[in-house]
């Protein structure tokens, strides 16, 4: 059986270190600081689909006294065969030695057979006082790969790559917050051309992690199709007593059970969120969006609504408003079958499409009384019963998985879910706009997906999922 490699990330306290070992390892819950010294034991970090372990990163601190440490390898070495052994005596000798207890930390793994990934902030000057840790490491025999993590605005990578390469085997520039996904494969990849024992287990990471990225874009793309058919086909219902009845009015029975209607929408889109950042281990997410919310005196192509609903004029046109998505439009809310009123899809949402269009508004809900049978009255509202709905939810949750999928582990800042100026929706082909109108118009009136047209629908939410990335990465 193969053993999966393990990795040790070293360097200058404060250099990306721990941003390295977050994102190769997919967890969030590495602590980054800003302070030196936050790392103070060396700690694992194994990265493993299902239940198989791929490789490991260690977390170490940084060097302290690597002068220090140099001087007494070479007054210990006598040849250089024996310069690895000599490290190791270092570290049994000095491994209760408070002046050294950083150095001992750092150096364990690599005595242990860890491969060595050094990290330097290429935003500041070159400095020769890396070149005792960089000796070092080149004494321990590891294989090793070098990365220029740069942290501030400034850039001085070159210097840095000149001196790296007399040193280490390979050396690559690598932005642990913004790197994209195939350049952690690509590291995985040098450094099996590194040590041949492994090649194989390397080679085979890369091809777990990569149907692992397909299999989590698949499995997206189901949790935003099964929360689209709950929350197009969602009623809020109430059955009142004669009692009830008399103790609250119409007026405010339609209020109640439009607030729990919108809560409950708002809740639904949020538990998507949750679920997609889950999905790509990203457990710690600090998120600001504005929550899905209609009021009549909206426009739709307004601004306001702009940042509301995190979709803007072109994507709801190319969607479909116009004068066939108003057609029909409105939330029924029922008295024993009896219609409360009608035109009233999210508040002002279809009312603001008709003023576009026609240059009047739609009515907000009204209560219309029905006959109470056997002492008991019974209101729903709700389903939606404009198809436009499912667009909107639709646009903001392709936008949110494309942040969340794209976004490393070492990631600390507000993802700030701003609406994109311009959308991909037009890129889709007529079948797959076909199939997500069908599956929207059958929720919206409560007809329940087949199995065949679920598998046809989440295919095509897929595909959405592809097309916003390609117009994603064609805008940069």
């Amino acid at each position: 059986m193969m053993k999966a490699p393990v990795f040790a990330v070293v360097g200058h306290p404060n250099k990306g270190k721990s941003s390295i070992v977050a994102t190769l390892s997919q967890n969030d819950a590495i602590a980054i600081a800003l302070e030196p010294g936050t790392t103070r034991k060396h700690q694992a970090y194994p990265l493993a689909v299902d239940g198989k372990t791929l490789y490991t990163l260690v977390d170490t601190p940084g060097f302290q006294r690597s002068r220090r440490v140099l001087e007494w390898l070479e007054a210990h070495s006598v040849s250089a065969s024996d310069r690895a052994e000599t490290v190791e005596a270092f570290v049994v000798q000095h491994r209760q030695d408070n002046g050294f207890v950083d150095e001992c930390e750092l150096l364990q793994p690599l005595i242990e057979g860890a491969g060595i990934i050094y990290v330097v902030d290429g935003s500041v000057p070159y400095s020769t006082q890396h070149e005792a840790e960089m000796t070092i490491l080149r004494w321990t025999g590891r294989p090793s790969l070098a990365l220029i993590n740069s942290i501030g605005e400034d850039d001085y990578s070159d210097t840095w790559a000149r001196a790296l390469g007399q040193f280490f085997q390979v050396v690559r520039t690598f932005d642990a917050v913004r790197a994209p996904f195939e350049q952690h494969l690509s590291l995985l990849r040098a450094f099996g051309q590194l040590e041949p024992d492994w090649e194989q287990p390397l080679d085979s990471a890369t091809a777990f992690l990569s149907a692992q990225r397909r299999q989590r874009r698949t499995q997206a793309a189901t949790l935003i199709a099964r929360s689209l058919e709950d929350m197009m086909s969602f009623r809020e219902k109430r059955t009142l007593t004669t009692l009830q009845t008399s103790e609250i009015s119409d007026h405010d029975l339609a209020a109640q059970l439009r607030k729990s209607w919108y809560d409950n929408q708002r809740k639904r889109e949020q538990h998507l969120r949750i679920a997609i950042e889950k999905l790509y281990e990203h457990h710690r997410v600090q998120r600001q969006e504005a929550e899905l919310e209609w009021h009549s005196e909206h426009d739709l192509f307004s601004e306001d609504s702009h940042k509301a609903w995190g979709v803007n004029r072109r994507y709801l046109a190319t969607a479909g408003f116009g004068a066939g998505a108003v057609s029909g439009a409105g939330v029924d809310a029922l008295t024993l079958g009896h219609s409360l009123g009608a035109g009233a899809l999210l508040g002002g949402l279809i009312g603001a499409a008709g003023s576009y269009f026609y240059g009047d508004r739609l009515a907000l809900p009204v209560l219309n009384t029905g006959v109470l049978k056997n002492g008991l009255r019974t209101a729903t509202f709700g389903p939606v019963q404009d198809s436009q709905f499912g667009y909107v939810v639709l646009g903001r949750a392709v936008n949110h998985w494309w942040h969340i999928s794209h976004r490393n582990h070492a990631g600390r800042d507000l993802l700030d879910l701003e609406p994109a100026d311009d959308h991909w929706l037009e890129q889709l082909d007529r079948s797959q706009r076909r199939t997500i109108h069908q599956a929207f118009e059958r929720c919206r009136k409560k007809r329940a997906l087949d199995d065949k047209m679920r598998i046809v629908f989440i295919a095509a939410i897929e595909q959405s999922l592809d097309a916003y990335d390609d117009w994603r990465l064609n805008r940069t």
